[in-house]
């Protein structure tokens, strides 16, 4: 038989990453210049080795994770009732990885005091765009581990904290966050899981709509000690639950289905009944959504790491793929236009890490009692807006990173895909962007948020800065003026609820081009950040957007209301 000879023995290169930390030439110079010099020395080697596994061992790792999705079994041969979830290995080593590297331990060590946390969210700004998102359970794991530091009692202290903070595998316990139900999403006051008391402790029953990482070993959620009355809603309470007993068999839970989503496919989600789950009440009764906004805060800024995380990927599979495809006689990095859309997307995962770090920042110096009240009340402010804007800012990296790969982009079996499906859910978990806009207003009005930045931005203004950012100064000073102007303009609260995503918008992208300003100060010799910008500046900061509610007809003007 004749051999065939194939037209052509072109094979694709699979673009291959490198050393993520060693690679990410902003990250360094970022921590060399907000980290002490011996604090960026001591856990330097760490972040070198775990960045070089990154781009390898954990990729084929959560490549297993994707494909091999989770498995609901509800029954055994027998009939018994098990509701057994099967996960795949891949998701496993994630775990064991996520304890003995500490990605939450590390932020309760505080060996490195107020910038422990920035240590913990570097590795989480890694890790998780290579984790199959595990990122999720190990929010709500930090989430609740916070939750018990400042509400727990002493039982809660012991032996749950301690696992949720180990670095043992054998040992680390992860939580799950039951909010979500049939009856709202964001709207956690319609719930109705009742807890009825059962000697020191309750029993709960009801329904969650959304749970994820139901292989979690706890939870914390939110029932009503009271039956409503006459249409008034009961307030809330939060409860800590063990998942199992310690037979291993479910505490009066039962997984109803696991749910079929458009993306984070190897992350366990379930919606389940309580049917007398065991619980124990945490901090005051009828205080829920407050003393849970505690879990909200850390979990948010989870969220805008994990985003940052994907802006970083989707900026890097692109660059390797620039060195290696060729497309009209030469790579397709050389091509200028490729070369333009590779610049757009780092600087905009630059400018995004710029401001997540910033947040991880105020957040350790909060949680080591160095943060003055003005940071405080930024921190309270910026963390919805961060996470509602980084949301948005990674789909569209994550877009443009397929477009950028041509067909192969669209094919699921190379993996590119999952950056987009996996970004998607960031702008809905924690709060919608509508929903934390409004979040923003509630920080302003409640805690003074607007003034606390507009001290903080006068002060950052007046450092002295060296004659080549005197342009630049002028610059960012003006856009800082058109915002207070305009927030101070609007008198009408319904009008700042129809202003609100605007103003969130804007209020990201000026607090960036702050930060940036900052940053130039202390590198002025970095001209490169420089083009970054005036690129911000010129392209990103459109003043007009702070009244496209106006333009849209979303806000009455005087004279109708006259």
């Amino acid at each position: 038989m004749k051999k065939h000879t194939p037209y052509s023995d072109f094979i694709q290169q699979i673009p291959q990453l490198g050393n993520e930390f060693e690679d990410d030439k902003f990250l360094i110079d970022y921590l060399e210049t907000y980290l002490p010099a011996e604090t960026l020395s001591e856990i330097k080697p760490d972040l070198m080795q775990f960045g070089g596994r990154v781009g390898k061992e954990f990729l084929v790792w959560a490549r297993d994770a994707e494909v091999n999705e989770p498995t609901l079994m509800q029954f055994d041969a027998w009939g018994n009732r098990v509701d057994e979830i099967k996960v795949a290995d891949g998701w496993k080593q994630l775990e064991r990885v996520a304890a003995e590297d500490g990605l939450v331990a590390i932020g309760y060590e505080r060996k490195q005091g107020e910038y422990s946390r920035m240590y913990q969210f570097v590795k989480l700004y890694m890790y998780t765009a290579s984790s199959a998102i595990y990122t999720c359970p190990l929010a709500m794991t930090d989430g609740a581990a916070r939750l018990i530091e400042i509400h727990g009692n002493e039982f809660l202290k012991g032996a749950p904290f301690e696992g949720l903070t180990s670095r043992n595998p054998e040992k680390f316990k992860t939580s799950g966050q039951w909010m979500t139900e049939r009856t709202g999403g964001s709207d956690v006051s319609r719930s109705m899981t009742f807890a009825y008391p059962d000697g020191d402790n309750f029993e709960l029953k009801g329904h969650k709509w959304f749970t994820s990482a139901i292989t979690a070993d706890m939870a914390f959620t939110l029932a009503s000690t009271e039956q409503p009355e006459n249409g008034k809603r009961a307030p809330l309470t939060v409860f800590y639950l063990p998942i199992r007993n310690e037979d291993g068999s479910l505490n009066g839970i039962q997984v109803e289905a696991l749910k079929d989503k458009l993306g984070t496919k190897a992350l366990p989600t379930a919606q389940l009944e309580l049917i007398g789950a065991k619980a124990r009440l945490v901090g005051e009764k009828g205080k829920g959504v407050k003393t849970i906004s505690t879990l909200f805060n850390i979990t948010r800024i989870y969220n805008t790491i994990s985003a940052t995380s994907y802006m970083r990927r989707a900026y890097s599979f692109p660059k390797a793929y620039s060195d290696m495809r060729e497309a009209f006689g030469q790579k397709i990095g050389k091509h200028v236009l490729y070369e333009k859309s590779l610049k757009h997307l780092e600087i905009t995962y630059q400018s995004n890490l710029m401001l997540a770090l910033f947040l991880t920042r105020l957040l350790g110096k909060e949680e080591c009692h160095l943060a003055s009240e003005t940071e405080q009340s930024l921190l309270r402010l910026l963390t919805p807006v961060a996470k509602l804007y980084t949301a948005k800012q990674a789909i569209a990296s994550a877009s443009e990173c397929i477009e950028m790969f041509g067909g192969l982009g669209y094919l699921e079996d190379s993996g590119i895909p999952s950056i987009l499906r996996d970004s998607q859910v960031l702008s809905i978990w924690e709060g919608t962007t509508n929903v934390l806009s409004l979040d923003m207003l509630r920080a302003a009005e409640k805690e003074n948020g607007l003034n606390a930045f507009a001290v903080y931005s006068k002060e950052l203004m007046k450092q002295d800065y060296p004659a080549s950012l005197k342009d630049f100064h002028a610059k960012v000073g003006a856009k800082l003026n058109t915002f207070l102007g305009f927030v101070s303009s609007v008198k009408s609260a319904e009008d700042m609820v129809a202003y609100s995503r605007d103003v969130a918008f804007y209020l990201a992208e000026l607090t960036i081009a702050l930060l940036w300003l900052d940053f130039l100060r202390l590198n002025p010799e970095k001209e490169e950040y420089a083009q970054t910008l005036n690129y911000w500046l010129t392209y990103k900061m459109n003043d007009a957007s702070l009244k496209e509610a106006e333009v849209l007809g979303l806000v009455e003007k005087e004279a109708v209301r006259s």
